[in-house]
C-alpha cells in the first residue's frame, strides 16, 4: 500500500489484515518507492494514493505498468470526480476507490483487482471519460482499432457505452460466451489490461464520444 500519509497507511494495513486471505507484504510512501518495492515483492495489488509529493500515484503506476508484472494498481482517491482518476486509468491502473469506502468494499476490491477483472462499472468510467476526454479531438482511424474486426468494433463501441455482457448480448442477438469472447479478443489485440482499458480506448481513439 502507498501513501504518504504513514496514520493512514497504519489504519488501511489494520482493516486489511483484519480479514482472511489479505496480506500486506510492503508499504510505500511515495510514487518512487512504491516501483522499488513492487519490483521486489512483485504483490498481486498495490495499494496507490493520486496525490503524493515528488513522484505521484499516476506516474508511479505508469512506471509500475511498465514492469511487465502481474501486480495490478488499485488508486485510493479522496474524490470520486478527481481529474486525476482518468489519467490514473491511461496509466493502467485497474480502477479507483474512495478512502471513505466501508472496510468490507475495500477487501471486496483488492480480491476484485487480484482476480484480473476491472473494479469499475464501464458506466462509472464513461462519466468520468465524458468529462475530462472532451478536449481530446482523434485525427484519423487509429491504428490500434485497425486489428478488430467490424463485429469487435461494435463490440468495443457499446463498451464503452457502458453494457455489460448481459446487454451486449441482448443487444447484439448472441450468446453471453460469445460475447465474452469477442471482449476478450478486443482486450487481447489491443494490448489493453482489462475492461476499463478497453473503455478508455474506446473514447481515446474516438470510437466513442462524450454524450453517446
Amino acid at each position: 500500500m502507498v501513501d504518504d500519509e504513514e496514520l493512514f497507511r497504519s489504519g488501511l494495513r489494520m482493516v486489511v489484515e483484519s480479514r482472511p486471505g489479505v496480506d500486506v507484504v510492503g508499504e510505500a510512501s511515495d510514487g518512487a518507492q512504491a516501483v522499488s518495492v513492487v519490483r521486489e515483492l512483485q504483490p498481486d495489488v498495490a495499494l496507490m494514493d493520486i496525490q503524493m509529493p515528488q513522484v505521484n500515484g499516476i506516474e508511479a503506476t505508469r512506471r509500475i505498468v511498465s514492469l511487465g508484472l502481474d501486480t495490478r494498481v488499485l488508486m485510493l482517491t479522496t474524490f470520486g470526480m478527481d481529474r486525476y482518476v482518468v489519467e490514473s486509468l491511461r496509466a493502467g491502473a485497474s480502477g479507483f476507490l474512495l478512502k471513505t469506502v466501508p472496510p468490507d468494499e475495500l477487501v471486496a476490491g483488492i480480491a476484485t483487482v487480484a482476480r484480473g477483472e476491472s473494479l469499475l462499472a464501464p458506466a462509472i468510467v464513461r462519466r468520468l471519460l465524458a468529462e475530462w476526454i472532451a478536449r481530446w479531438q482523434p485525427d484519423g482511424q487509429d491504428p490500434r482499432l485497425g486489428v478488430l474486426t467490424d463485429r469487435e468494433l461494435e463490440v468495443l463501441r457499446l463498451v464503452g457505452r457502458g453494457l455489460s455482457n448481459a446487454e451486449l448480448s441482448a443487444h447484439l442477438h448472441l450468446a453471453e460466451p460469445t460475447v465474452k469472447t469477442h471482449v476478450s479478443r478486443i482486450l487481447a489485440k489491443t494490448g489493453s489490461r482489462d475492461r476499463v482499458q478497453a473503455v478508455v480506448l474506446a473514447y481515446e481513439t474516438g470510437l466513442v464520444r462524450p454524450g453517446e
